[in-house]
């Protein structure tokens, strides 16, 4: 089963395409992760996708689908995969269309999880990441992380005005995306203003399971 997670920053993606993939047996594609990955690496597509991420813009499609193809080609995709944070816009959607096409494969299911923004801007000021692990939690669980005792971190992208203007730039860019995959009979629309449990029910059910 090949999939997709739409929704704006902050909607749990991270967390529902996790579960996919221990469910399913699905190689995860997270190019938050990929991108954050080339950051630290400090490669030269790295270079150039930080001064993006810092500032809530888009990276640039040359960027991300060419990380994107190469970690689907990696993966094998024995049994399928699932992105997460990608396509963000109707040109990165066509391209990886094509790209899945080349390889003899298609997409499944496409998942929108959709939470308020408000509800979203709360949830993302106060997350935090744990140093060594990258483990995500609340503020409220403290200074260190529980898995590994390490010290959390407030991202520099997690305060509220880069917040607001990356759910701005979601809006104009990639909420399009919805009719594009409505219209080809492949999505899933998903209330993810409920509990992590509940949204998984929903995730579940809308994949027949």
């Amino acid at each position: 089963m090949n999939t997709v997670l739409l929704g704006a920053p902050g909607v749990g993606k991270g967390t529902q395409s996790a579960r996919i993939v221990s469910e399913w047996g699905l190689a995860h594609i997270s190019t938050g992760d990929i991108l954050r990955q080339a950051v630290a690496a400090e490669t030269p597509l790295g270079v150039q996708a930080k001064s993006y991420m810092d500032s809530g813009e888009l990276v640039p499609d040359f960027i991300v689908i060419g990380l994107v193809k190469s970690r689907i080609m990696e993966s094998g995709m024995s049994k399928g995969f699932v992105l997460d944070g990608f396509p963000r816009n109707e040109s990165q959607a066509a391209a990886l269309d094509r790209e899945l096409e080349d390889m003899g494969v298609s997409l499944d299911a496409v998942i929108n999880i959709d939470v308020p923004r408000d509800l979203i801007v709360q949830r993302l000021t106060t997350r935090r990441a744990c140093e060594a692990c990258g483990r995500i939690t609340s503020a409220s669980e403290g200074s260190n992380c529980v898995s590994c005792g390490a010290a959390l971190i407030q991202r520099s992208d997690d305060n509220e005005a880069t917040v607001r203007n990356r759910l701005a730039v979601y809006d104009r860019a990639t909420a399009p995306l919805i009719n594009y995959y409505r219209s080809r009979g492949v999505l899933r629309e998903i209330d993810g203003s409920r509990s992590v449990n509940e949204v998984w029910e929903s995730i579940k059910s809308a994949l027949g399971k």
